[in-house]
């Protein structure tokens, strides 16, 4: 007899169990779902099987093969489309028909766990002489499958596919198996999408031809959704299906199974009937209740599983517990890492020790969880979820998939209740249309617990931070576009003086948001949402009262600004109108699609503004970023002037200008401003890399110029933040009270030595190993622990950072020669390259136990 298997299915409500893998292929038991619906077929005698493959046939074909080690015959049929249920098999049973006409054939999905008695359903059929018979069996809950109406002797009457509850005139239910005869073929169309429920059963029944239906006993359930997979497991765990599975009873435990090669260590407790693949290892003290693990899987001492399902090598650290939760293939989970209730781990995740995923989330494949993180919400897409929500640029994710709008107004709600009720925050944006819908769920979050806001709508940063405080502001909140990437959005939270947020006032609202048991205002307390009308006005006067502004307009200068589509646009006119400055502007509206540059595109619009600068006969050429943040710089010879050499050419006419008793810039810059400062008497405050340290520097007394080395500049007088208009605006200044430019400034400056960078990948359980062995490297030199390792040599310096962000060290140096440097970056990439190899082989090496 033959059995066509419907096997295309895309299991998109298994996902993430299916990204990888077909449904059918999904193990049940520790074999694929589909090979206990293959055993059943060959059970009753049905050997010669066709398979209807669509989605990622090679793991179904590679698997089972031409059927000669099931004792039957395989053949494989992959539709050049999705023609759907029915129309997906009329190439398979053309060939069929041709050889044996007058032999029925069934239908089966492969994704169906079931132990109905398909020869008794045979014999129905040949003994009613149906055109269809159509297998049946009773649901407590039919909503979500086809209801059949039969008379007496089993005849159809009526068949509705997934009804309303006011049309659930029956609890029996379609299993999706089908008896048919030859000809029913030639009611399905060629080439084109045709099911059986919802296109061909009910033509056939409005034609009055026989379709029957056969109440079958026996278990079956449509494994549709993560939790009925689960379930399914308990149900084969309880007895409730009768299905061959893999592995012997145990001596000394008769409720568990376990394939060979499985070692249980002492005092192992089981609870229920258990499941155990082959190779296992079981840790002393585990306590394992109603589950199955899969083949080669390692649990660790003192571990908890409940009612879960475990897929093959995976890797279950010491006191580790699960809890109705399903671990897929390859998974690492850490030391006492906690899995609650119907969470679904992927393919290849790692979650860190100490970790915690809260009831319902789901880890999308390859995805990390980093040490002692809490994950509340799902991580699909995105690389990792670390366990501070805060990185090194405010809290950054991917746009409307990590930073959604329930994220946002979360957040809203976490940074509101830190505030309390009747605080006022102000509100901003960049222009593009995903930080705006980001925004305003960030806004409502905020009224929810009785925050008062005023919202700036559009506006650069810097106006945001310069207002924050003048009207009684207790923070600020921005959001825009990553300009590093545009699928990011970034979400920064400032201090009432225009500062980024204090670290422990970052981890005060992360605790917040990661609890989720913070107040929400009554109906009469919810906050109240204004426009604040001043806050451009603030600006523009604080601006020009700080600057010189006659020295400036003696000075005449003409400039070229390419404003990069940027909210400066729409408020520096009138600043540099009041200046009395030349200006030529590019890009100088707003732009949605064009808040983020890639690399090429910076360096094509650096290249079109040295142009312009040269042709124009301009004295300066300026580019800002979208954020009006940064500023980028080229000289009156066309000349792009690198970052690093611009930040020691503002600084050299700061001190000429005696602008500043101390100076600040970060750890990892040239040491080029530093000689400058010295020869001028002028001492360095040397910070960390991060820009929350940067701008703290700011503040700090007597400090007037602050920079980072990759277009930030801070002048302490006006704003301790980052302000490209009003760095533009003091460098002119500079300029003029000088009397020097740019190209003479960098001419007069100290031979410059040469600086280079290199990303080096570290994994993240490395990094401290990393950091302590390059201490030890540095035994007898110089060392600076400021922000890593900064090793100092004879003839130069190197830098060990670990990433904060990324799984990676970055490694910066400094020498007079470019090959000294490329030796230096090259020198300390192997060593953090062996320095991990050389954990790994000691770990793996290391006396069980340790």
């Amino acid at each position: 007899m033959k059995a066509f298997v419907l096997a295309g299915g895309f299991g998109t409500r298994l996902r993430p169990l299916t990204i990888h893998l077909p449904k059918p292929m999904v193990p049940m038991g520790n074999v694929p779902m589909m090979q206990h619906v293959v055993n059943q077929l060959i059970k009753h005698d049905f050997t010669e099987i066709v398979f209807m493959l669509h989605y990622q046939p090679e793991s179904i074909t590679s698997h089972f093969g031409d059927g000669g080690a099931f004792k039957a015959h395989f053949t494989y049929v992959k539709p050049d489309a999705d023609l759907g249920t029915a129309g997906c098999l009329r190439p398979g049973t053309q060939s069929l028909v041709k050889k044996e006409p007058q032999e029925p054939s069934l239908v089966i999905s492969g994704d169906v766990l079931t132990d109905i008695d398909l020869g008794a359903a045979w014999e129905f059929h040949k003994k009613k002489k149906a055109l269809v018979t159509i297998v049946l069996t009773r649901s407590h809950n039919p909503l979500q499958y086809g209801v059949v109406i039969t008379n007496a002797d089993g005849r159809i009457q009526r068949f509705l596919e997934k009804p309303s509850w006011g049309e659930v005139f029956s609890d029996t239910i379609n299993t999706g198996i089908y008896i048919l005869e030859p000809e029913v073929v030639n009611h399905i169309p060629e080439g084109e999408p045709f099911d059986f429920s919802k296109n061909l059963f009910p033509q056939l029944l409005a034609a009055g031809q026989p379709l029957y239906g056969y109440v079958a006993k026996g278990y079956w359930k449509d494994v549709g959704d993560l939790t009925e997979y689960r379930t399914a497991h308990l149900d084969l765990l309880d007895g409730k299906i009768d299905l061959t599975v893999p592995g012997k009873p145990l001596k000394n435990h008769p409720n568990v199974r376990a394939g060979t090669g499985t070692v249980i260590e002492d005092g192992v407790r089981f609870q229920g009937s258990v499941l155990l693949g082959a190779n296992c290892r079981i840790g002393k003290g585990a306590d394992i209740r109603r589950s199955v693990l899969g083949n080669n899987v390692r649990v660790g001492d003192s571990a908890s599983i409940r009612n879960s399902v475990v897929w093959d090598h995976s890797v279950l650290d010491t006191e580790t517990a699960l809890r109705e939760a399903i671990i897929a293939r390859g998974v690492s989970i850490g030391k006492r890492a906690r899995i609650e209730v119907g969470c679904v781990v992927a393919d290849g995740c790692t979650v860190g020790a100490d970790a915690r995923l809260k009831p319902w989330v789901k880890m999308w494949p390859q995805k990390a969880l980093e040490e002692g993180a809490t994950l509340s919400t799902s991580l699909v897409w995105g690389e990792r979820w670390a366990k501070a929500l805060f990185g090194a640029y405010g809290v950054v994710g991917l746009t409307n998939i990590e930073i959604t709008p329930e994220f946002a107004a979360k957040m809203g709600a976490a940074y509101g209740a830190f505030l309390g009720p009747g605080a006022y925050v102000i509100t901003s944006r960049d222009a593009h249309k995903a930080s705006r819908m980001i925004k305003r769920s960030f806004i409502s979050g905020l009224l929810s617990t009785g925050v008062r806001v005023g919202d700036l709508r559009t506006a650069p940063a810097p106006v945001v931070r310069y207002e924050l405080g003048k009207e009684g502001e207790q923070g600020g909140v921005h959001v825009r576009q990553s300009p590093f990437d545009a699928r990011l959005t970034d979400i920064l939270l400032f201090e009432k003086d225009g500062s980024d947020l204090s670290l422990s006032k970052e981890r005060a609202i992360e605790q917040l948001f990661m609890r989720e048991d913070f107040r929400r205002a009554p109906p009469e307390e919810v906050g109240e949402l204004t426009v604040p009308p001043r806050a451009q006005e603030y600006y523009r006067t604080g601006f020009l009262k700080s600057i010189d502004v006659e020295s400036i307009r003696r000075a005449a200068i003409k400039i070229v600004i390419d404003y990069s589509h940027s909210d400066a646009s729409t408020i520096f006119p009138h600043i540099l109108g009041q200046l009395g400055v030349q200006v030529v502007a590019l890009n100088a509206h707003l732009a949605v699609g064009r808040i983020t540059r890639s690399q090429t595109e910076f360096q094509e619009s650096m290249d079109q503004l040295s142009h312009i600068v040269t042709t124009l006969g301009a004295q300066v050429g300026f580019l800002m970023d979208n954020g009006g943040e940064k500023l980028f710089l080229v000289d009156e010879r066309g000349r792009i002037i690198p970052q690093e050499v611009a930040l020691a050419i503002v600084g050299d006419m700061v001190l000429r200008a005696k602008e500043a008793k101390r100076i600040a810039y970060p750890v990892q810059s040239s040491s080029l401003l530093e000689s400058i400062a010295q020869m001028a008497g002028v001492s360095v405050i040397r910070t960390p890399t991060a820009a929350r340290h940067i701008v703290r520097a700011a503040m700090e007394p007597e400090v007037g110029f602050v920079g980072d080395g990759v277009g930030g500049f801070i002048f302490p007088k006006f704003q301790p933040a980052f302000d490209a208009m009003y760095g533009l605006a003091k460098i002119l200044e500079l300029m003029a009270r000088t009397d020097s430019t740019l190209a003479s400034t960098w001419d007069s400056i100290p031979q410059r030595a040469r600086l280079g960078h290199r990303k080096v990948p570290c994994a993240w359980d490395k990094k401290g190993l990393v950091m302590r062995l390059a201490q030890e490297e540095g035994d007898g030199r110089k060392l600076e622990l400021i922000d890593g390792v900064k090793i100092h040599f004879e003839d130069g310096w190197a830098l060990i950072l670990p990433d904060a962000n990324e799984a990676y060290c970055h490694i910066w140096a400094e020498a007079e020669t470019q090959k000294k440097v490329d030796g230096y970056l090259k020198e300390f990439g192997e060593k953090i390259k062996l320095w991990q190899e050389k954990a790994e082989r000691v770990a793996v090496t290391a006396p069980a136990g340790r």
